[in-house]
């Protein structure tokens, strides 16, 4: 197994970067230029993450159970990041409110900057951060693919809730 492998997966939403390092996940990157397919034996846990990827974008997919790991960020990051990734699957939270879970009440636009840092966006779903108001504001991968997967999680979301009908 490398100790660190990365490669590209073409999305709806552009390239994105994924990288894997001693049996986790730990970046997830927009805009990566879409290269030739990595020739070599993939990672299994990257080919894990690449195959929850391309379920995720198919709506067939609402949470991620690939390992992950941070390599970086301070401890209020951190505990932004493990907040979010507490946010169920088609909902939304305010900066506002998490800035309240982690202890920093006052701490919106820090919340916001911790957001914009997240190593691993879409795993990690930063984009269901919103703003007060319900106000569709910052994304470290642009409001485009965030207001995208907002629709994509919604839509699939409604399927689920009223296919008993």
């Amino acid at each position: 197994m490398a100790l660190r492998q990365m490669t590209v997966l073409p999305t709806k939403i552009g390239g994105l970067g994924v990288t894997v390092a001693s049996g986790a996940v730990t970046e997830v990157t927009f805009g990566a230029p879409l290269v030739p397919d990595y020739d070599g034996d993939l990672d299994p846990i990257l080919r894990a993450a690449l195959a929850e990827l391309v379920e995720y974008f198919a709506g067939d997919r609402t949470d991620f159970s690939v390992p992950t790991e941070f390599t970086r960020g301070s401890d209020f990051e951190r505990a932004v990041w493990k907040q979010i990734a507490s946010i169920p699957y088609g909902q939304t939270q305010t900066y506002g409110s998490i800035a309240h879970a982690v202890g920093e009440p006052g701490g919106a636009q820090a919340v916001g900057s911790a957001c914009n840092r997240n190593p691993l966006p879409i795993i990690v779903p930063c984009h269901r951060v919103i703003g007060a108001n319900n106000k569709l504001v910052g994304f470290g991968g642009g409001l485009r693919r965030k207001r995208f997967m907002l629709e994509l999680e919604a839509r699939v979301w409604i399927e689920q809730v009223f296919s008993g009908d």
